[in-house]
This record gives structure tokens, C-alpha cells and sequence, in this order.
């Protein structure tokens, strides 16, 4: 994926000039993590879909901050919250857009078993979390995004023992066919200093894959 030289805050401030975004994460755990908020301003944000794991009111008021249109579903730590669905659906544009928080994926993450659950809630995008590593990639015509954990929460047999989570979050510019995926992750150099990085990935409906 190629990167972009523009400051995280500039890059996303010039991309909500001009589309309605549609921010997703998961696995959130403990706020204020990462330090992703400064990015999440209210006005700039049109929908947020949150994979789950929240577990604290403060997050989810911190959430309904920053978008009123805030789409949930359960994950696996949210004992609190049982009336939450394990999945649900939203359309842009053209786009069938299904998200789950991913513990009911069995295996967890494999990709037989999300391209069946994406057959089952006939959409054209799958997000998923669980994993708190983030992917993207297409399979048989349709688009499979895992956004990883916006605070990097470790996730047992997902990272190697060297291996530091790298917290992310993605936001969704959908125009017709065509979805246009921003990654945002907060990276260490190798003086251990953070800096976000922006990365882009586009995926067009009907035989246009992913680039």
C-alpha cells in the first residue's frame, strides 16, 4: 500500500472536505491508548461502525461525540451491553457493507469462514475485528477489512513475541462503486518516537479488486 507524505490531521482534514467518511475500529479495551483523538474531531466524521470491545461508557460517549450515527456490535468482552447485535448490515452508494466483531468467525480471521459469513449477509465488504492486527484484501469479488485495535491491545497468537501491536483505525470514502479505504497507524521509529501514517487501498464493486 502506498504511503502519503501529508500529516495525518492535514491528510484527513483535506479527505472529509470532500466526502461523508465513515470511520471503523474496534477493539478499543482502555482510551486514550493511542493517541488517535486529536484525528477524530466532531464535524469530520459522517458514521462511525465500531466492531465492539468498547467496555467502558466514557469510550462510548467519547464516540457519540464525534458522529451521532454510531452502528455497534458486540464483541466478546462486552458482557454489559447483551441486547448488541453480533452483526449488522449498512449500504453507501452501490456498496452492501457488513460488519461483525469476529469471535463468532470460526477459525478466528480465516478466510473460508469470512467469505462464507459474507455470503450469508449478502454484502459486498466484510470488517471484522478480533484479531486487533490490521488487513485488507479481496477475495472472489468481494472486500475483506480488519481495522485492528485503535488503542493496540495485545491479542494473543496474532502478533509474535518481538512484535509490538501497532494501534489503527481505517475511514471509509464510499462514491458509487468504488470504496476508497484510508489506514491510519500509530508507528514507533527506531528511537521508540510515535508518528501516524497514513496508507490508502481502493476497492471498486464488480470485478475491479483491490489496489
Amino acid at each position: 500500500m502506498p504511503s502519503h507524505n501529508l500529516s495525518a490531521q492535514r491528510y484527513l482534514k483535506t479527505v472529509a472536505m470532500a466526502s461523508r467518511l465513515v470511520l471503523v475500529l474496534g477493539d478499543l479495551f482502555i482510551p486514550d491508548r493511542a493517541s488517535f483523538k486529536k484525528l477524530l474531531a466532531p464535524g469530520k466524521i459522517g458514521q462511525i461502525l465500531c466492531l465492539g470491545n468498547i467496555t467502558d461508557r466514557e469510550t462510548y460517549e467519547f464516540l457519540r461525540a464525534i458522529a451521532p450515527d454510531l452502528q455497534i456490535v458486540k464483541g466478546d468482552f462486552d458482557v454489559e451491553a447483551p441486547n448488541l447485535a453480533l452483526s449488522k448490515v449498512v449500504t453507501h452508494g452501490s456498496l452492501r457493507i457488513g460488519f461483525t466483531h469476529g469471535h463468532t468467525i470460526i477459525p478466528p480471521g480465516d478466510g473460508d469462514s469470512l467469505l462464507i459469513a459474507a455470503r450469508q449477509m449478502d454484502v459486498d465488504v466484510l470488517l471484522w475485528g478480533g484479531t486487533h492486527k490490521f488487513e485488507a484484501y479481496e477475495m472472489e469479488g468481494k472486500f475483506f477489512v480488519n481495522p485492528g485495535s485503535t488503542t493496540g491491545a495485545m491479542c494473543t497468537g496474532w502478533w509474535t513475541e518481538d512484535e509490538d501491536p501497532t494501534p489503527s483505525f481505517v475511514l471509509m470514502d464510499v462514491q458509487g462503486d468504488v470504496l476508497v479505504l484510508y489506514v491510519y497507524q500509530l508507528r514507533k521509529d527506531a528511537e521508540g518516537n510515535e508518528n501516524v501514517a497514513v496508507e490508502k487501498v481502493s476497492f471498486r464493486k464488480n470485478g475491479g479488486g483491490a489496489s
